[in-house]
């Protein structure tokens, strides 16, 4: 049975004209709805699993997969409304699967703690072990890809700074940046597996958030070669606090928001928007809807002015990029893609959803 879902999750991802999420993809069809504004969300929950929370998931193709806690993953093939389910042991453990990431040829989720485990889909049909840390404080929060060969993973320090892997051959081999390249972490910083969007990459710019006692954005223009750190004007100087996802439409625009999952009603320092690329960062909407949430995504073809954030507070969308936004719905979940402008695909606890956006 793996080896058949192995070789269905390779078929579907070889669909895939790049590597990026169809999130960004632009359709004649898309195009036309691209000044529509959203009312209201339908909610159609695709698999129910009580044992399951889910806070990763990948857009391949129309289809979808995932990867949770109990070593569990997933492909959904949305043509036949079937999933085909699987489970990853390492020796005796079952990982926490927190992170996931495609090329064109291959998928790739990653575990948080001790050992950080960072699996791709193997030759035999297998997912294949090709990354391995152990360190009594690692724990990596998010993956993602500028194209087929170039990927980068980040997580919380395990020395002075974050801990960054890239690898240049397509995810077969991964080398952790000596902290000598990075910027110096400040003293409990560190970032958050809520939702696996704490990376942002646009052509060869990537863009880092962390969280907690600091939070800032971390910056690379060339592939993970250089890097630069900026303040965020978020709410931060405690464990639970800061940024926890981010989202960039272009080079240009983009979005960080979080606050405090121990304080779900706050609305005060949560949210910012960049115009400059992430050189600076703006409260937007302070003290305004919406409160705490763990993953935000702008809108495909939204021309940067409409967002969607959700978290176990609800749903909530903005059509003038961040100023005024509107709760769509009290439905719970942790993270959320777009498969086109109008259809989303959302996860949380115990449940994955196609959202409906009308």
């Amino acid at each position: 049975m793996k080896k058949v879902w192995i070789i269905a999750l390779l078929a579907f991802a070889a669909c895939k004209n790049d590597t990026k999420s169809t999130d960004k993809s632009a359709t004649e069809e898309t195009k036309l709805t691209a000044h529509r504004t959203f009312e209201k969300v339908d909610i159609e929950p695709i698999l129910e699993n009580d044992s399951l929370s889910i806070r990763a998931i990948e857009v391949i193709g129309n289809n979808l997969a995932f990867a949770a806690n109990r070593g569990t993953y997933g492909l959904y093939n949305s043509a036949n409304n079937k999933w085909k389910l699987s489970q990853q042991k390492f020796d005796s453990l079952s990982p926490e699967f927190r992170a996931v990431g495609s090329t064109a040829n291959d998928f790739f989720m990653l575990s948080v703690g001790n050992p950080a485990l960072l699996y791709k889909t193997g030759d035999d049909g297998k997912m294949k072990l090709v990354y391995k840390e152990e360190n009594g404080k690692v724990f990596y929060d998010a993956i993602a890809f500028w194209n087929d060969k170039e990927g980068i993973a980040m997580g919380d320090p395990t020395a002075d700074c974050l801990s960054i892997i890239i690898t240049r051959d397509g995810g077969n081999s991964w080398e952790k940046i000596d902290c000598s390249k990075l910027p110096k972490a400040a003293e409990g910083e560190a970032a958050f597996a809520a939702s696996n969007s704490n990376i942002a990459i646009e052509d060869d710019h990537v863009w880092i958030l962390s969280g907690g006692m600091k939070s800032r954005v971390f910056h690379s223009a060339d592939k993970g070669g250089t890097w630069e750190v900026v303040e965020t004007p978020l709410k931060q100087g405690k464990p639970t606090l800061g940024g926890y996802s981010m989202d960039f439409y272009d080079e240009q625009n983009g979005i960080i928001i979080g606050g405090n999952y121990e304080d779900p009603e706050g609305n005060t320092g949560n949210k910012a928007i960049t115009t400059d690329g992430g050189k600076t960062w703006k409260l937007i909407a302070d003290g305004q809807e919406p409160n705490y949430k763990s993953s935000v995504r702008y809108v495909p073809n939204g021309n940067g002015e409409e967002i969607v954030a959700v978290g176990f507070t609800g749903i909530s969308y903005t059509k003038d990029a961040g100023k005024t936004w509107e709760k769509l719905s009290d439905e719970g979940f942790f993270t959320l893609r777009f498969l086109n402008d109008s259809t989303a695909y959302a996860a949380g606890s115990k449940r994955i959803a196609k959202l409906r956006f009308k």
